[in-house]
């Protein structure tokens, strides 16, 4: 038995140091799969690891990383959900976090978590809280209020893979894809990657690592079904695209990535390739020809890509993280010299942020649109627009708001005749990864809003009455007491009419919804101002013997509040007061501290200046009819002395 007890203890030790030996392997190898950028597999091998040890921050926190590399933001929400409750996880978690939620439309949620890295990074200042919070406050903004575009996934061309970068030739759909191809088709899935990748062996050349699916190819008008490789990539093994072409179809400029001619292999690291820009021309019988390299690609210092070429071809607008940038990747230009050789790149400082811009395109009014994540935005790449201001001078960009953008990754945007165009994109509902989504805007609506200003009460037209309109817009009426303001189609206005000695009228106008041109009719009602005449408040109730603020009270107060606020140069009293049954001095403090209650409700509510307005209580020393002491009254005429009022003493 001895024996057989030491047997059981030894097996079930080498077993542990065998299972112990495995578990480092399989996390070995996943920290391989993730160094090479080969997100995807390590995924699946950190998930086995996880198996075996669920308290590993190390693991937890990899897993999140390569869901969010690889734009599966539910997935890298739970696990960064997961990472931020371990005790040791840095704070760089929480900023991902934040990012994943907003990246999921969770924005609530998201400024909850910029707020607590901000309190746990003392190296974050006030500013780039702001940004944050702006960001996702802007976003609930847009969402609730969409521009007048509709946008549309173009399911019959996007597959189960990505699709992007849409261009137009000659009829034509160009686009970049990295569907099943006969570059990638019947193969094997490999490990490797392309732009990071083990220095020993040279990349594959059927598989990028990074996603799991084929290599980025130039494709024309296809179905999801059937694709059609765009000419020019057949002698091009590695990444093509995304391309831009010249007004006459007759040049091409496109990003590459390839193995350098002068690459040798190294067993010491890991080698990473930069991006490349080629053109090709058509020559006499339509051909695309052999690309020709772009004179500034530098493929040991810096990468080059996303080109958009001037309709003439004489300018080139591209990204880069060249030396000397604002930020990750900046937007330059070059311009062809007399002899058509390229002068040397320039910044476009005007629209460059810290952040990565992308995907620039300038269209037949010489405005620029791009995508960066540098600004003010919904969540990832949002797009934006900056109007030409000058030879290579751009105003201050504007985002394009939802539903041109979304939480998600917005880019490759192209206008094709000023109203429609295509986008690319990987927010919620798409066919794959990225998907190519077409988008119209709608025709300008003319709308507009008008009416008359009256005085309340005689209806007499208002004469010199100034009405305004949330935006800054303000018009004064006419003698007909008329005013007219120009609106805008998908909003909601604020209007405001006020003139002195009178109290202001506010109105919600919206045009939301609205389909077709037209005026909307809103006349406003002004209240004469009467110093010292008493206003009763309705249905302003306490219980009995009590002075404490009921909720239907409450409901009487916020319209008081209302007035005080949209008229904030007026001062008022609030006189409480009593029926005549009771002891008179006990009626007195019992109205005191009844308008003492509704005045401290007033002031806390609606943060209202204290020094506007007074508390009076008057018991039952001003009551409105003959039932004072020892008169005998029905309920009815008690109550009519029951009573809450304000009275304007300044204007």
């Amino acid at each position: 038995m001895k024996r057989t007890l030491i047997k059981i203890g030894l097996f079930a030790t080498l077993l542990f140091s065998v299972e112990a030996a495995s578990a480092q392997s399989a996390l070995k190898q996943a920290d391989d799969q993730y160094n090479l950028y080969n997100y995807k597999k390590a995924a699946e091998l950190y998930l086995n690891a996880y198996k075996r040890d669920s308290s590993s921050l190390h693991i937890v926190e990899r897993l999140a990383n390569s869901y969010r590399m690889m734009h599966d933001y539910p997935e890298a929400e739970i696990w960064y959900e997961k990472t931020v409750l371990i005790p040791e996880s840095n704070n760089a978690n929480i900023y991902r976090y934040a990012e994943v939620l907003k990246n999921n439309g969770k924005y609530a949620e998201a400024k909850r978590q910029f707020g607590k890295y901000y309190s746990s990074d003392k190296v974050v200042d006030k500013t780039q809280l702001k940004f944050w919070t702006e960001s996702c406050d802007s976003a609930l903004k847009w969402m609730k209020n969409p521009t007048a575009v509709q946008v549309k996934n173009e399911q019959l061309l996007n597959s189960s893979y990505s699709d992007w970068g849409a261009r137009t030739l000659n009829g034509q759909l160009v686009f970049v894809s990295d569907r099943e191809s006969r570059f990638s088709r019947n193969t094997i899935r490999n490990d490797e990657p392309f732009f990071k990748f083990d220095g020993a062996k040279a990349p594959n050349k059927k598989t990028y690592g990074w996603t799991g699916n084929s290599y980025l190819h130039l494709y024309e008008s296809a179905t999801a079904d059937s694709g059609r490789l765009f000419p020019i990539v057949n002698n091009i093994a590695y990444h093509t695209g995304p391309a831009s072409f010249t007004a006459d179809g007759n040049e091409m400029y496109f990003t590459i990535t390839r193995v350098p001619r002068n690459w040798n292999k190294d067993l010491s690291g890991i080698k990473t390739f930069k991006l490349e820009i080629y053109s090709s021309k058509k020559d006499g019988a339509g051909n695309w020809t052999k690309p020709v390299a772009f004179k500034f690609n530098n493929e040991k210092k810096y990468s080059v890509g996303d080109p958009f070429i001037s309709a003439d071809g004489n300018t080139l607008y591209f990204v880069s993280d060249m030396p000397g940038g604002a930020g990750a990747t900046d937007i330059y230009y070059c311009v062809k010299d007399e002899n058509g050789a390229w002068q040397l790149p320039v910044n476009l400082q005007s629209v460059n942020t810290a952040g990565s811009e992308r995907t620039p395109f300038i269209d037949g009014e010489g405005n620029l649109y791009f995508s960066t994540d540098g600004l003010i935005g919904m969540g990832g790449l949002d797009v934006y627009r900056a109007l030409k201001s000058g030879d290579f001078t751009f105003a201050k960009a504007e985002n394009l708001q939802y539903p041109t953008n979304s939480p998600r990754d917005d880019f490759s945007y192209v206008l094709l005749n000023g109203r429609t165009g295509y986008l690319s994109s990987n927010r919620l509902g798409g066919v794959g990864s990225d998907d190519i989504y077409s988008f119209v805007q709608q025709p300008e609506l003319n709308l507009r809003l008008e009416g008359i200003v009256y005085e309340k009460g005689t209806r007499q037209p208002l004469y010199n009455a100034k009405v305004g309109l949330s935006g800054g817009a303000i018009v004064i009426t006419s003698n007909t007491g008329f005013y007219s303001f120009g609106i805008k189609q998908n909003s909601n206005y604020n209007l405001r009419g006020e003139k002195q000695g009178y109290l202001s009228d506010n109105q919600q106008i919206t045009t939301r919804g609205l389909t077709t041109s037209q005026t909307l009719k809103k006349d406003l009602y002004l209240d004469r101002i009467v110093l010292n005449k008493a206003i009763r408040l309705e249905n302003i109730y306490y219980d009995f013997d009590r002075w404490e603020i009921r909720p239907d009270a409450a409901v009487e107060l916020d319209k008081l509040i209302k007035i005080l606020q949209e008229n904030p140069t007026i001062q008022i009293e609030l006189g409480s007061h009593t029926d005549s049954r009771g002891d008179d001095d006990y009626n007195m403090d019992l109205s005191r501290k009844r308008a003492n209650a509704a005045v401290d409700y007033i002031l806390d509510k609606g943060n209202i200046d204290e020094g506007r307005i007074i508390a009076r209580g008057y018991g039952e020393t001003r009551l409105l009819n003959r039932c004072a002491n020892g008169v005998k009254c029905s309920e009815v005429d008690h109550q009519l002395n029951r009573r809450t009022e304000f009275t304007i003493i300044k204007m």
